[in-house]
């Protein structure tokens, strides 16, 4: 499973940061690995310099193999808040469209 990590110019993207959202996204979708080929993440701050509540968005799509991409958007009050939110909205919809495919 490849992890592509994108951020906007508002939301420091630094190699811990990177490191952490991959740890993030492989210990939440681990159980899927073998039917995902690419995650791509894309992080930006919807208000810049404004300070707001939840203004952190995180769009995330996984590529899963022989299938259409599934992509879904968590807002949250930071990046990391973000990141999690959309890991676990992403680790649903894989689970239902891998338990779809398994009942026909």
């Amino acid at each position: 499973m490849h992890i592509q990590i994108n951020t906007d110019k508002n939301v420091e993207g630094s190699d811990a940061f990177a490191d952490q959202t991959k740890d993030i996204i492989e210990s939440t979708l681990n159980r899927f690995s073998e039917h995902i080929t690419r995650v791509e993440v894309h992080l930006s701050d919807e208000n810049s310099d404004k300070a707001d509540i939840n203004d952190k968005r995180c769009l995330m799509e996984a590529r899963l193999e022989g299938r259409q991409p599934i992509a879904v958007t968590h807002r949250a009050a930071n990046p990391d808040l973000a990141v999690r939110g959309a890991a676990e909205k992403l680790k649903h919809m894989i689970e239902s469209t891998l338990g779809r495919l398994d009942n026909h």
